[in-house]
Parts: C-alpha cells; sequence; structure tokens
C-alpha cells in the first residue's frame, strides 16, 4: 500500500495560503495554519478557508479609503 506525501497549509503576513511539503520546513515569510493531510485535502481546506484572495495589504487599503 502505498502512502500518499504529507503537506501543510502554510499562510503569509498578507493572508495568503498555499501548500508546503510536511517534510521541510516553511519558507521565510511564511507560517504553518496547522493543517496536515494530502495534497488534495489541504488544498480543499484553502478553498473553503481562503474567500477573498486580495492580499492583506489592498484589503486595509480599500477599507480604509471607502471602497
Amino acid at each position: 500500500m502505498t502512502v500518499a506525501p504529507q503537506f501543510e497549509v502554510v499562510v503569509n503576513d498578507e493572508g495568503q495560503y498555499s501548500v508546503w511539503p510536511a517534510s521541510a520546513p516553511p519558507p521565510p515569510g511564511w507560517h504553518l495554519e496547522g493543517t496536515r493531510a494530502d495534497r488534495e485535502a489541504c488544498l480543499d481546506h484553502i478553498a473553503e478557508i481562503w474567500t477573498d484572495l486580495r492580499p492583506a495589504s489592498v484589503r486595509t487599503w480599500l477599507d480604509e479609503h471607502g471602497r
């Protein structure tokens, strides 16, 4: 039986999400979100929680300028 590689969901300071191999530390600027599963499950989780794809700095700017 083949075991699927494990991945982790990572997020950066802009609130952008990605998947990263569980066997490696996250790249600089990214931290673990807390979800660990196979790639498809991680992608499904990201699709569920990341509903606004704009970077956090853009959302903040638009909120501050009434847009």
